[in-house]
């Protein structure tokens, strides 16, 4: 858990006649979000009741579910009320941004709508599905550079060559005044006390619009901003008074991947936004099943970013009874993510932990160790005999919360079963589950049989139970992906003699299994 600690408040001028050099004050932006024009492209989200996450919460908590929009992101907001304010020979001339996502998709709708030729400039990495749905809007898209940083030099040198307008995704008064039309929507959706508003933040226009009203209208109301713990410059700047501009960004949630926030969000943010929160990737997957068990939709990670940062200061303040709202600002998913989002979210719940745990070399072992572990459920084992000593398994244990992590570590070691919790492990997790096995000396003999495993709770411990204690098992690997059945690899060594019982036993199952022997990958890999 990551908070930013106290910090010093910057006081913000109620109207631009106050503070030199013109900066917009905070009734300026209120009059800009009351005349927003916003509504011709796109809707007023609904503000929905969370019902399984409040229960579990403890609190009310209320969705606002930007994700509904017509690009599914809030993003169109803040652009259609910029172009549509520009005059017409400008919007005659055409506009321009760099964008990856979901503000390149704003744009192009917006420009669709007020007949304008809109011009985006994307790096060469950006996902095929994001380049098609821009083209879909008549969008001209140029792919340039690896980076936003490249596309957005790149688009700021076409913009003055051909004259056109750049529609900034964040750093402009007109894109903030659009994405706090949505602050003014929560208020008005739900007249009664609100304890906090969490928003994601990436480069601050969002929260900079949706604090910029709160703050006028209900000052009572906390804005919570969340960022990555890998992604955070705008905390990074607050705390140290001015912009800081990060050397690396990470990827996970690219819709909040930002180096640099804006001068004027972070004068707003600066000013107006009560507290932070830092989230990790794993909170933002788990964040992402809360939203889908309540909605049945699919957030991207920024999207979700606001979820995940709500549920992290409830537990760190411990608040009960109050209500609470996450904006859920995008749903633009790729879907080669969703297998990550869901072998992570668990652990990002604090329902899962990993354990590194030795055992004797010994027949018996894996069936002891079981017995140790007791009803709690075993979602994935992974075991390759390799000494003659010693093995170490790769076990993840259902859990209720992180403190249980300790208690397990004791129980194993106090059963002759030392124990190491990788739970917070990147390595561990990204890659070394994947990887446990190989070839094995000590391996010969052996027979390898992959089953369908039926998903109930002591299934594991009867099947182990069901085999004569001279056999041994080898090899071991299996991961509980939330289906009905789980799929399981076993690697049984036995007497050749013991050939026709172990033939006997398969056939006792009441789940199929396939012998997996004479398997080219098994041969080529792990024989």
């Amino acid at each position: 858990m990551a908070t930013a600690p106290a910090l010093p408040k910057y006081d913000l001028p109620t109207s631009a006649v106050e503070q030199p050099g013109g900066q917009l004050g905070l009734v300026d932006y209120l009059k800009r979000i009351l005349t927003a024009r916003v509504y011709d492209v796109a809707i007023e989200s609904p503000l929905e009741l969370a019902s399984k996450l409040s229960q579990r919460l403890g609190n009310t908590v209320l969705l606002k579910r930007e994700d509904n929009q017509p690009v599914f992101s809030f993003k169109l907001r803040g652009a259609y009320n910029k172009m549509a304010q520009l005059p017409p020979e400008q919007l005659a001339r055409g506009v321009i941004c760099a964008s990856a996502g979901n503000h390149a998709q704003g744009v192009a709708l917006s420009a669709k709508h007020l007949n304008c030729h809109a011009t985006i400039v994307m790096p060469v990495t950006t996902p095929r599905l994001k380049i098609d749905a821009v083209r879909a809007l008549q969008g001209e898209v140029i792919l340039f550079g690896d980076s936003y940083s490249d596309a957005y030099t790149h688009a700021l040198e076409i913009a003055q060559k051909r004259s056109l307008t750049f529609v900034h995704p964040f750093d402009d008064p007109d894109v903030i005044a659009g994405q706090g039309t949505i602050g003014m929507e929560i208020l008005r959706q739900h007249q009664h006390p609100i304890h906090a508003v969490f928003v994601a933040i990436g480069g601050g226009g969002l929260i900079s619009g949706v604090a910029a009203y709160i703050k006028a209208v209900r000052p009572e109301v906390k804005v919570i901003g969340v960022q990555m713990t890998d992604s955070h410059a705008m905390v990074q700047s607050v705390r140290a008074g001015h912009r800081v501009q990060l050397t690396d960004v990470g990827l996970f949630s690219d819709g909040t991947a930002v180096k640099q926030v804006g001068e004027e969000t972070f004068r707003l943010t600066r000013a107006l936004v009560d507290d932070f929160v830092l989230v990790n990737t794993d909170a933002v997957c788990a964040a992402i099943k809360d939203v889908f068990e309540d909605t049945r939709s699919i957030l991207e990670p920024a999207g979700a970013l606001g979820v995940a940062g709500m549920k992290q200061y409830v537990a760190q303040h411990r608040l009960t009874g109050q209500t609470l709202v996450s904006i859920t600002c995008g749903a633009n998913m790729n879907f080669d993510r969703l297998r990550f989002v869901a072998e992570r979210a668990e652990v990002g719940e604090q329902r899962e932990a990993l354990f590194a745990i030795t055992i004797p070399e010994e027949r018996g072992s894996v069936k002891r160790l079981c017995e140790v572990i007791g009803q709690r459920n075993v979602t994935e084992f992974n075991y390759r005999m390799s000494d003659e000593s010693q093995a170490q398994v790769f076990v993840t244990l259902a859990t209720n919360g992180r403190e249980e992590s300790a208690k397990i570590i004791a129980k194993l070691n106090a059963s002759g079963f030392p124990a190491f919790d990788l739970t917070d492990d990147e390595l561990s997790k990204e890659h070394l589950r994947y990887m446990i096995g190989g070839r094995s000396r000590l391996a010969h003999g052996e027979r390898l049989y992959r089953f369908d495993f039926p998903e109930r709770p002591g299934a594991l411990m009867r099947f182990l139970s069901s085999m004569q204690p001279n056999w041994n098992i080898s090899l071991f690997h299996y991961r509980n992906q939330g289906a009905d059945y789980g799929r399981i690899l076993v690697g049984i060594q036995f007497p050749s003699e013991q050939t026709t019982a172990v033939e006997e036993f398969l056939g006792s199952l009441s789940y199929p299994c396939v012998d997996e022997t004479d398997n080219l990958a098994y041969r080529l890999f792990l024989r």
